[in-house]
């Protein structure tokens, strides 16, 4: 048996996916003389036809289009095959640096996934001094939480963050019920830092009649969230924090109202090693695993 060419299989899987000859000739960079030539080519090789006229056009016989499906397949697990073979050569050390609160909400949840996929890599993962800290010179690459002010510095930003209330359902159980933001002066609040996220939120809502002066301040993210997961009050959530509880179930949105924050997560890297191939796989994991991260929050708001 005569095996086809790659460059014919190619074709018949351009003219399958894309629907005509000119469009499969601009995809692999061919004349549309070269495609027909090509499928001509694989039609003789396999004794029956791929294509047939349609009107002005063509179009894939039965045949044709079982055996177009097969040649997808083939085609998709050698690429597969071969994106693997390039992952597995990235290897080496890789010291990533990682803002706390990001890293127990967020990274810890999937890091293992980058180590199925690229398992020759060393990873170390160490906190900052502070959440905007990237001066450790010994570090790869930085998970940065601040206003993306680095300079002499690549950076990139990853999460843009939106602050809303959340709470237990319990919580809402419980009080029965809320309804309207002007009833959060009946609730305990819980803060991070100061007052200052609960003052901006009251008044985008227009609850002029609650006082955010009053409730608990956390100097950590995540006795803020888990007093607030066992109903303890009111927090103010954000969008990577609180996605996997509002997932979960584990928190609600009692209000749709949501500010933005004029800080967010960046990664950030020195120039002379942005371009390391480690680096760079671990950034494009770290905004692909986000990207389905956050489809899934939204199907759970």
């Amino acid at each position: 048996m005569r095996f086809p060419s790659m460059t014919a299989l190619r074709a018949l899987d351009a003219v399958a996916r894309l629907g005509s000859v000119s469009a499969a000739a601009h995809e692999l960079n061919l004349t549309r003389s070269a495609i027909s030539h090509q499928i001509s080519s694989l039609e003789e090789s396999l004794g029956f036809p791929l294509t047939e006229r349609i009107g002005r056009g063509i179009g894939l016989t039965y045949r044709g289009e079982r055996y177009a499906r097969e040649v997808h397949r083939i085609l998709s697990n050698l690429e597969e095959a071969s994106r693997r073979l390039d992952d597995q050569e990235i290897s080496g050390r890789l010291c990533v640096s990682c803002n706390p609160g990001f890293a127990t909400y967020w990274l810890c949840h999937h890091i293992g996934g980058f180590l199925r996929e690229y398992p020759q890599v060393q990873l170390q993962l160490i906190s900052p001094r502070t959440p905007d800290d990237v001066s450790n010179a010994n570090v790869d690459l930085f998970v940065a939480y601040g206003i993306g002010d680095w300079p002499d510095m690549t950076v990139e930003q990853i999460v843009a963050l939106r602050f809303f209330p959340v709470c237990s359902p319990r919580l809402i159980n419980a009080m029965g019920g809320l309804k309207s933001p002007q009833e959060l002066a009946g609730f305990p609040l819980l803060h991070m830092s100061d007052y200052s996220d609960w003052r901006v939120w009251l008044a985008a809502a227009g609850a002029s009649g609650v006082d955010a002066g009053t409730g608990i301040i956390f100097s950590d993210a995540h006795c803020a969230q888990s007093a607030c997961i066992a109903a303890q009050g009111v927090g103010m959530g954000d969008n990577l924090i609180s996605g996997d509880a509002l997932a979960r179930g584990l928190l609600v949105r009692p209000f749709e109202i949501a500010i933005d924050s004029h800080r967010g997560y960046y990664l950030v890297a020195d120039p002379q090693k942005a371009d390391r191939p480690a680096v760079q796989a671990f950034s494009n994991w770290v905004k692909t695993q986000l990207q389905a991260s956050t489809q899934i929050w939204q199907e759970h708001r």
